[in-house]
């Protein structure tokens, strides 16, 4: 777990760690395949990535953008995780739509779900199990320990569900969303988990406790490595 002082330091050092893993991997001819997610932390790091790409004069062209979730909105609407991506991140970078692969929010759950896994499956390669194999994925956490759109209190058997991508009804507004699945999230290459905002120390301890029952906690246990970064203060 990786501490520091506040969301921006915590933002641009996730943003700056992210842009070597691209240049680590420039050389390969198949395209670098990662999830966004939304919230507050992740405005932070698609601001902090905008300026360090550009302070870097990166070159984006082999990236394809997914998302770990979507709510249920048109992708204009304030609520919508690609709208935040798209302000503060493609729009100022010039990203290609070809390179973009939102989730429609605005279509039926279902509908919406089972093309984006389509999509996703098309481009990322494939486990042995049928899982797309993505080299990143960022994911916040709520004060209860969601990550995506995965909450606590889902029966033993849905959280198995090896969808890539599933419909879910959440308590928190918009109730209606897109969520991509545990064994998805198992199968990535790295998956980087942005912890910031108050109110977050108890879930965090609980999810990164052998023994804790939060959805963070499931990814944790069913992953060899998970990369946390936190402006918690350890203690």
């Amino acid at each position: 777990m990786l501490h520091f002082s506040s969301a921006e330091t915590l933002a641009s050092a996730a943003a700056n760690s992210w842009l070597d893993l691209i240049v680590a991997e420039t050389k390969r001819p198949q395209p670098f395949c990662m999830a966004l997610s939304g919230g507050r932390i992740a405005r932070t790091l698609f601001s902090a990535a905008t300026d360090s790409i550009r302070a870097r004069a990166m070159d984006l062209s082999n990236i394809h953008f997914f998302w770990a979730d979507e709510r249920c909105v048109p992708p204009d609407e304030p609520e919508s995780n690609f709208r935040a991506a798209r302000e503060l991140l493609f729009q100022p970078l010039g990203v290609p739509e070809r390179q973009i692969h939102r989730i429609a929010g605005e279509e039926p759950p279902q509908l919406a779900a089972a093309a984006a896994e389509s999509e996703i499956c098309r481009l990322a390669p494939l486990s042995l199990d049928g899982q797309p194999v993505l080299d990143l994925i960022f994911l916040g956490m709520g004060e209860d320990g969601h990550v995506a759109s995965l909450f606590p209190g889902e029966a033993e058997s849905v959280m198995d569900d090896p969808a890539v991508y599933r419909p879910v009804t959440v308590a928190k507004p918009p109730p209606q969303r897109v969520t991509m699945g545990y064994r998805a999230i198992a199968a990535a290459r790295q998956v980087w988990v942005l912890v910031s905002g108050r109110g977050k120390d108890s879930a965090l301890r609980q999810s990164l406790s052998p023994t804790g029952q939060t959805p963070l906690a499931r990814v944790v246990q069913n992953r060899p490595f998970t990369r946390v970064f936190t402006d918690m203060q350890p203690g």
